[in-house]
């Protein structure tokens, strides 16, 4: 058990690996050190496999070395932080004593105050005067009472920095605010341990770190939306966000999509370092703004599709009832015997499997929920086919009554298209006997005028078609002259000896 626990801490510590820590344990080894960051982990953790004890003393060392190079780097004033029992015991196996795990406040100094002060004192004793500290505009940043839309294909797990306001300050056009985050231990390692590997993923993590935008307006959920000419920056790296719309309107910046941002692959995924979010922007007269930051777990269409199948299904008598509504409502003096609807997806044209429609709309058609999920994962837009109203995940329902008429016997495999009647009872279409009439004489007429060519090149079974008979009334054609036939070919003999 003891064994099993150790193991479980060794590898936890090789996921806290950065690539230059993992060459060098892989170099250590004897190992290939070339590749990706995910591939370098895999052989990493091969290693376990062997459990020889200097290369479990390697990993304590790499471990214990970055660990020392971060605490020293801290931010100053940091409170001291709050261990799991895991991450104590990859303390403890690294060789930290507890004193070392809550490093005292004067060993988290600014390891460059000093040479700052000696810079500033120089300075002055050249010019007489002080360094002149050159600094951005400030934007007022507090905590808000501002939520956010909630994202059907995230489940939020965390909230690691409340929605803050970014309230312009001053006169300048170009505003910046700055905001820190920590992961704890939990977090950090089911961000690092968890990543699609799914065959054609691209290993993307599955708890990931969003940043979201919105306006400051705290009368109603908010939609995603960012600042103009926004830049921001994670830890001192461009965080890349959605290419903005182009627009043809004059004097109109254009807008970027409204979505969130995955930010971490440029987060610190380590419970002892802060991580820090930069954002510059530019300020709109009248508009202010919020961002807010959180640990997500990313879902696919697969599980909500799951999940609206778990959460039941409106009952056939609704629907039923909704019908006798809709054919016996004579506002208009129109009496309405039957219906004719669909049972494929205005999406994808076929027959629906999981056909829903949301609870806000009232008209009878419906699409398949499964398609309908899958469209908003790769562009969300949630707005039904069928009327263009907002359709929401939670407004989502199977509808009971479809679902029974595409399961049932009596309509063909071949046939999507159903009449529903007054008592809410439906048939399938009946054919058109005229029409079907029709199309068989134009069958025929067509096989009539067909003409048949014959390519055998066999003389003797050639048969001649028969002249069609003289019409007596028909004035007299001229006689045109007849040719002979064409002489037979020659056939030349080749004497091979």
């Amino acid at each position: 058990m003891a064994f099993n626990k150790e193991k479980e801490a060794l590898r936890n510590m090789i996921l806290t690996f950065r690539v230059s820590e993992l060459q060098m344990l892989l170099g250590f080894a004897g190992r290939n050190q070339s590749g990706k960051k995910t591939e370098l982990q895999d052989r990493s953790l091969e290693l376990l496999q062997l459990n020889s004890t200097p290369v479990q003393k390697r990993i304590r060392e790499l471990f214990q070395s970055s660990q020392e190079t971060q605490q020293a780097a801290m931010i100053p004033g940091a409170n001291a932080l709050q261990y799991s029992a895991a991450y104590a015991q990859m303390l403890g196996l690294a060789g930290f004593t507890t004193q070392q795990q809550g490093i005292p406040q004067a060993g988290r100094a600014n390891p460059y105050a000093a040479q700052q002060a000696q810079q500033a004192a120089a300075f002055s004793a050249a010019y007489g005067t002080q360094p002149q500290q050159t600094k951005p505009i400030q934007a007022n940043t507090q905590p808000v009472n501002v939520k956010f839309k909630q994202l059907p294909f995230y489940d939020i797990h965390g909230e690691l920095l409340k929605p803050t306001s970014l309230v312009t300050q001053g006169s300048s056009r170009f505003q910046e605010a700055q905001f820190q985050f920590l992961l704890s231990p939990e977090q950090a390692t089911n961000i690092a341990s968890n990543r699609d590997i799914r065959m054609g993923s691209k290993l993307d993590y599955l708890y990931q770190i969003q940043l979201r935008f919105c306006l400051l307006d705290p009368s109603a959920e908010q939609g995603d939306e960012f600042p103009p000419s926004i830049c921001v920056q994670v830890n001192g790296k461009m965080c890349t966000l959605p290419n903005p719309i182009p627009t043809n309107k004059p004097n109109v910046e254009p807008k970027r999509p409204p979505r969130p941002v995955h930010i971490t692959p440029l987060c610190k995924l380590t419970p002892t370092l802060n991580n820090i979010v930069s954002v510059k922007w530019a300020a709109d007269y009248g508009k202010s703004w919020v961002v807010g930051i959180w640990l997500v777990e990313k879902l696919s269409s697969d599980q909500l599709l799951e999940r609206l199948s778990s959460k039941g299904k409106r009952n056939s008598d609704f629907t039923r009832e909704l019908i006798k509504k809709k054919l016996t409502d004579d506002e208009d003096g129109i009496a309405t015997t039957n219906l004719k609807v669909t049972v494929s997806c205005p999406l994808g044209k076929m027959r629906m499997s999981k056909p829903c429609r949301p609870t806000t709309c009232d008209h009878l058609q419906c699409f398949d929920a499964a398609l309908f999920l899958m469209m908003n994962e790769k562009k969300p837009t949630w707005t039904c086919p069928v009327c263009d109203s907002a359709a929401k995940y939670d407004d989502l329902m199977v509808d009971g009554y479809f679902e029974e008429v595409i399961k049932a016997p009596e309509l063909p495999d071949e046939e999507n298209e159903i009449i529903l009647n007054q008592d809410g009872s439906w048939n399938p279409v009946p054919k058109d006997e005229e029409e079907e009439r029709k199309r068989k004489e134009k069958e025929e007429e067509e096989r009539k005028n067909a003409v048949v060519l014959d390519l055998s090149d066999d003389d003797e079974d050639y048969t001649p078609a028969p002249k069609p008979a003289a019409d007596p009334d028909a004035a007299p054609a001229e006689d045109l002259p007849v040719l002979p036939p064409p002489p037979p070919a020659e056939i030349e003999c080749i004497d091979i000896e």
